[in-house]
């Protein structure tokens, strides 16, 4: 009998909170979409790509809403098993209320295996690959990253960026520019490029190559201005995004930041997080408990919902708070990441011991 209930509580609450995260997610994409359409019809960003760009960007908002739709969809399951009388009925058979309670942590194994499966093999790459196509449709160009940087065309230039540094800046840019015939007559050279606005970047310490059928002249400048089409914006997709990163190469980036003697604090706070949210989910299945052992008997489906959003809400703004303030005064970023969830989850043990 044990394992027949142990198998139809965490059905339920799994089934629950994927339906929840699949309403969150339906929802959060609306907004989205939205948003979206204001960059509608700008550059090559049509309906299409509109809707691409949500799709590839649903499976790293899945990751992030799964918590909260634990936390939803056990309040649901739970609450309706106790205006049912199924909790009762249950220990009534002799079965505790920690078992119960035990029952759900275990539908949180399922929920935080599939969390890890898309959070770290699937909402990486999807995010990249979303950020690269509405970034190069809202700029009509043309962008791929190698291991010798990010290769952009414009027109018949192609520009290869091998650095961007943390202001914005360029460092190492080569610039390859082509003829109708699409032989290479320049070649142009920068150690470094400050964006001036308006289309308009300042080379540094510049190096030209003209290239002719029987020769190549060479000549050196100490500063150059460029105009290109090419802004500030359409560089952020080779910006390191700790959304397009997995754990392990935000610890790698992290360690190579600390050698390089770079601030990695931010990517510190963004790896516990990650880190963090998984167990996030624990936690909130644990504030579903107080309504297991009869906190709210009788509360409506309703309201269930509204406590459960009330409190998510409130978990996901203390959270950045928490994160953003340890940022400001350099706090360690392992205690800011943990704090949130361990004060909620301390919160929530506090309230199953009162109830019971």
């Amino acid at each position: 009998m044990i394992n027949v209930l142990t198998a139809y509580i965490v059905k339920e609450v799994v089934k629950g909170s994927l339906i929840a995260v699949l309403l969150l997610l339906t929802l959060f994409n609306l907004f989205s979409f939205s948003d979206e359409l204001k960059d509608l019809g700008q550059g090559g960003y049509g309906l299409k790509q509109i809707l691409l760009f949500l799709t590839l960007t649903s499976p790293r908002v899945f990751y992030e809403l799964l918590p909260s739709a634990a936390l939803l969809g056990s309040l649901f399951v739970v609450g309706s098993m106790a205006n049912n009388r199924e909790i009762v009925a249950m220990r009534a058979a002799g079965l505790s209320t920690a078992w119960v309670i035990r029952t759900i942590m275990l539908a949180g194994l399922l929920l935080v295996a599939i969390a890890v499966l898309v959070g770290e093999f699937v909402a990486p790459s999807c995010e990249r690959t979303a950020q690269l196509l509405k970034t190069t449709a809202l700029h009509d160009g043309v962008v791929m990253r190698s291991e010798y940087g990010m290769w952009l065309r414009e027109g018949n230039s192609f520009i290869n960026v091998r650095k961007i540094l943390d202001d914005g800046s360029l460092g190492d840019i080569r610039i390859y520019d082509i003829d109708e015939q699409r032989k290479l007559n320049l070649v142009t050279q920068a150690d470094h490029a400050q964006f001036l606005g308006d289309k308009q970047w300042s080379l540094k310490n510049v190096k030209h190559s003209e290239v002719h059928p029987q020769q190549i002249f060479a000549g050196i400048q100490a500063e150059q201005t460029w105009r290109s089409s090419i802004d500030s914006d359409l560089l952020k997709v080779a910006v390191v995004n700790a959304d397009n990163l997995s754990l392990y190469d935000l610890f790698m980036y992290i360690d190579f930041l600390k050698q390089n003697n770079q601030k990695s604090q931010s990517y510190e706070l963004a790896f516990w997080s990650r880190l963090v949210n998984p167990l996030v989910t624990f936690v909130m299945l644990m504030v579903s408990a107080p309504f297991v052992i009869g906190i709210g008997r009788g509360t409506s489906t309703g309201a269930r919902i509204m406590i459960g959003i009330m409190i998510g809400m409130t978990f996901n703004i203390f959270d950045r708070i928490a994160g953003h303030v340890g940022l400001v005064y350099d706090i360690n970023p392992m205690l800011m990441a943990m704090l949130p969830s361990a004060l909620v989850f301390c919160g929530a043990l506090y309230a199953v011991r009162r109830a019971s």
